[in-house]
């Protein structure tokens, strides 16, 4: 509960206006994203090792939007027809209402970091 807490902490209430736009196409506004959103976890004490990848997960998953890529790879395990340039934006086909493709990409984005933080919490 408290890995959760401090990801949705980490994620949503200490990120700016200004990370949230930008941290998908600037590397510094998604770096200090990532530095600002694994604070909270240093009050688990985790090691220097666990924190690192923390941040440095996250920076990668933000910057580079890796969740369209995980949707879009589960996607094409069902419809090999699928182009990704049909689906860059969200990783999900143009016929998928905007707004579901949206969230659902957010809900994998979600589900990446807690999965990393879970095992760099647990494992490093």
């Amino acid at each position: 509960m408290e890995q959760l807490l401090l990801h949705l902490i980490g994620d949503y209430v200490t990120q700016t206006d200004w990370m949230a736009r930008t941290k998908v196409t600037k590397t510094f506004a998604a770096l200090c994203h990532a530095f600002v959103y694994a604070l909270p976890f240093l009050l688990l004490s985790p090691s220097l090792t666990a924190i690192t990848v923390i941040a440095l997960s996250h920076f990668l998953i933000d910057r580079f939007r890796l969740a369209r890529y995980v949707a879009f790879g589960k996607n094409k395990l069902t419809d090999w027809r699928l182009k990704w340039a049909d689906c860059w934006a969200t990783g999900f086909p143009a016929d998928v209402p905007a707004g579901t493709a949206f969230w659902l990409m957010i809900l994998i984005d979600n589900t990446m970091h807690l999965s990393i933080n879970y095992a760099a919490l647990r494992w490093l």
